[in-house]
């Protein structure tokens, strides 16, 4: 079974996904938070999921950050929707700027590495590959 992350924003939502196997980490894109819904119960019909993966929103000292929030509200509905399928949080700190730094090393030009959408799927990625690599 495959395990699905997310990267929670106010305007967009980074998604990752494992295969089968749980060993590789693939991003799936970004989704407004209005169009998640019906992208994830399309995804669930095809393909069973065993976790959420959910980044976590901390300031540096270990204190909520601003979107804490966000992440919360988002972790009530899929419970609330899905609620044969568990949670984790994974500590987020330094994701956009490793994404940043991941996108830069790969020689993307600078209007393509400026694109949020792009940047909230490769954060959605790490978050997965930190939770891969905790297990």
């Amino acid at each position: 079974m495959r395990v699905m992350a997310f990267d929670i924003g106010l305007k967009r939502i980074g998604v990752a996904v494992t295969d089968p196997l749980q060993i590789i980490a693939t991003s799936v894109g970004t989704y407004s938070p209005n169009d998640i819904a019906n992208y994830l119960n399309e995804y669930i019909k095809t393909e069973p999921l065993e976790l959420f993966v959910l980044g976590k929103p901390l300031q540096m000292d270990g204190s909520n950050s601003e979107s804490y929030h966000l992440v919360e509200q988002f972790s009530a509905w899929l419970q609330t929707t899905f609620p044969d399928i568990p949670q984790k949080w994974i500590d987020e700190r330094l994701t956009s700027k490793m994404a940043s730094q991941a996108l830069f090393d790969s020689g993307l030009k600078k209007k393509q590495r400026q694109d949020k959408k792009l940047l909230d799927a490769v954060s959605a990625t790490l978050i997965l590959q930190t939770y891969l690599q905790s297990k």
